[in-house]
């Protein structure tokens, strides 16, 4: 449920699971467990923007046939594919120093106050923004930046993303779907990055709990953001990430 609820809102999931475990003393949960958990999460989004996956294909597939139809899907296409260069590009390089430098639950306090402080910006951001017709690659260039930045567990994905997008001037709506849809080949390339590794199997009940429920919370956590987003109030999940980052801070 951690796993579901955080990886959407913009509280930082990484940030949470390490919480969490230093809390209640637990162990890092097999890596099977954690690719499935992945799985879950990777599951709503396609779900939820089955109609926006939908356009994609349709708009590729005409781009292969020569006929000028479904130009919004393969611009969108276009610009994710940009995007996930850079984030492609940090995961490979930076991955493992990233997260070795920022598992410790007080350093990973202080970069959800990061976060906060970013969030909170984004109550200057223009309350009415730019279409995809008017997104430019170089947005789409520092959206998957800011998506390869959140490596570090504290800054938050979807936290970063939507700034950065509102910040380029996007309407709401538009930067909280490109976050979004730009997460499936990120969550994908990290689950398959992790796939690789596995050595062994847990029980096989716990993990279709942990993937269903991180499945219905997700679900659930990327459908009442969404929301949040298109009323421009994004901003006061700054409130929660400084006080859960001060609670990080002086219980670590």
């Amino acid at each position: 449920m951690v796993q579901g609820l955080t990886e959407f809102l913009p509280v930082s999931s990484s940030g949470h699971l390490v919480f969490f475990q230093s809390l209640f003393g637990l162990k890092e949960p097999q890596l099977f467990f954690d690719v499935m958990l992945h799985f879950g999460t990777l599951l709503a989004v396609v779900i939820y923007f089955r109609r926006d996956i939908g356009g994609i294909i349709r708009g590729i597939g005409s781009k292969v046939t020569g006929k000028r139809k479904n130009e919004e899907g393969t611009r969108l296409f276009f610009l994710i594919l940009v995007a996930s260069v850079p984030t492609g590009l940090m995961g490979i390089l930076f991955k493992d120093w990233f997260e070795s430098l920022f598992v410790q639950p007080k350093t990973v306090g202080g970069m959800l106050l990061v976060t906060g402080t970013i969030l909170y910006l984004t109550r200057w951001a223009k309350k009415e923004g730019g279409s995809l017709e008017k997104m430019r690659w170089i947005d789409a260039i520092l959206i998957g930046i800011a998506q390869g930045i959140a490596i570090i567990p504290g800054i938050s994905r979807s936290g970063a993303t939507i700034s950065i997008g509102l910040f380029c001037g996007l309407n709401r709506e538009l930067a909280g779907r490109f976050s979004f849809l730009l997460s499936i080949p990120a969550i994908l390339g990290a689950m398959l990055l992790e796939l690789w590794k596995v050595d062994s199997m847990p029980e096989l009940q716990a993990v279709s709990i942990g993937t269903a429920m991180a499945f219905l919370a997700g679900f659930l956590s990327l459908a009442f953001l969404m929301k949040v987003i298109q009323i421009g109030k994004i901003y006061n999940f700054s409130y929660y990430c400084w006080g859960i980052g001060v609670v990080m801070i002086f219980l670590a």
